[in-house]
């Protein structure tokens, strides 16, 4: 039975530092400080970075000495990563070895993340019609298409350029407008936990 310490001790530091640093943007004396609980906390994320990075190694180094399933994987994973950062570490993160390997490698595994998603996009507008046609799902399949077709259709066939157009104020009006709602709700989200861990409300650090 794992036990929860509940003490007022982690609730009082908690809401001292958080304080300090929410009043350090509108007081100009507690700015220094600040900065200062700032870099600290940039230091400690650096350390659970580092420590996340451990962790991760050393389970896909004990699927692969338990020889588990898709442990090819886990070893994969292992050798790239251990080559990764020893190429940085020697020749640093800037040198032509590790320019290589961001173009190279991580790159083209990143472009084939994001194709992924017009694959993910038709998938969801059928599953969308095969729950019902509504205004909403016609709006939303007409506007995905003409963006994924759009492209296609002017590299085949160059008179249609005036698509284009038509096309970018769909992805930098509607889009935008929907992709900055989004983060308005992360952003107002992100507010509201804090403040509750600000106050006692929330605390996560006691387990």
């Amino acid at each position: 039975m794992k036990l929860r310490l509940r003490t007022p001790v982690f609730a009082i530091i908690a809401i001292f530092f958080g304080a300090i640093v929410l009043l350090g943007y509108f007081i100009p004396l507690l700015q220094d400080l600040r900065g200062i609980f700032l870099n600290w906390a940039l230091i400690l994320t650096a350390v659970v970075l580092l420590v996340g990075i451990l962790n991760l190694l050393l389970v896909h180094i004990k699927k692969i000495r338990t020889d588990e399933k898709n442990a090819i994987y886990s070893l994969i994973l292992v050798i790239a990563l251990l080559v990764t950062f020893v190429i940085a570490l020697v020749f640093g993160p800037d040198s032509q070895y590790s320019v290589f390997i961001f173009d190279h490698i991580l790159l083209p595994v990143e472009t084939s993340l994001v194709a992924l998603l017009a694959i993910i996009l038709v998938y969801v507008l059928a599953r969308m019609f095969w729950r019902g046609v509504t205004l909403f799902n016609l709006l939303f399949a007409a506007s995905a298409l003409f963006v994924l077709g759009v492209t296609a259709l002017v590299a085949w066939m160059p008179s249609l350029e005036f698509l284009s157009g038509i096309n970018a104020w769909i992805t930098q009006v509607l889009a935008l407008a929907g992709a900055r709602a989004i983060l308005m709700g992360v952003a107002l989200g992100v507010i509201a936990t804090g403040l509750r861990v600000l106050i006692g409300a929330d605390r996560p650090y006691e387990g």
